[in-house]
């Protein structure tokens, strides 16, 4: 796989596409992009724009292996389908939208998890409008991922992009999310 197949994609799928039934996005492991219409307070004056939307954010399914030699089951379709219909907690990207969004973060159920509660649904619509996906399948996409971070500027990425101008202003927008969700009480739901 090269980089280039990834950041210069054919089609940028929609979360119709990602969500219906076959769906385009493949049962296979790989790296995905994510590409944004607009997001305020955001630098993007670095990124890599294709037919004006920015690309901002990359992943991997699955993550990379464990201390112990495991692997996730994880695939593409998982983590892209998660990430467009999924809650906070088990979606980085949702959680960064939501704080980009001005949304809450609450603690639901039991208290240990935070989810931006009833305001997923708003997050869920908004990339439906803004947010576009690419993919590229690949065996061991954890073998790629430092390179794409450190080759590409990817401000809404955290893990392993700490050189990135943004890192220290959305890592502290998300720990005072958090922070203030310590404080409220928790959500029955």
């Amino acid at each position: 796989m090269t980089i280039s197949t990834l950041i210069e994609p054919h089609h940028l799928c929609t979360r119709a596409e990602a969500l219906e039934c076959p769906s385009s996005v493949p049962h296979m492991p790989g790296v995905y992009a994510w590409w944004f219409a607009e997001l305020a307070n955001v630098p993007t004056g670095d990124a890599l724009v294709r037919d004006g939307l920015r690309l901002l954010y990359v992943g991997i399914a699955p993550r990379a292996p464990t201390a112990d030699g495991s692997i996730s089951r994880r695939t593409l379709r998982d983590r892209i389908r998660y990430h467009y219909r999924g809650n906070a907690e088990g979606s980085t990207l949702r959680l960064t939208l939501g704080c980009l969004l001005g949304l809450e973060l609450r603690r639901v159920g039991s208290g240990r998890r935070m989810t931006f509660s009833a305001d997923e649904a708003s997050i869920s619509e908004w990339m439906a409008t803004n947010a576009f996906v690419s993919w590229v399948t690949y065996d061991r996409p954890w073998e790629v991922e430092r390179q794409l971070i450190s080759e590409v500027s990817l401000p809404l990425n955290l893990d392993m992009n700490q050189s990135h101008p943004y890192w220290h202003v959305l890592s502290q927008l998300r720990r005072q999310a958090r922070q203030q969700a310590r404080e409220l009480p928790v959500v029955a739901r």
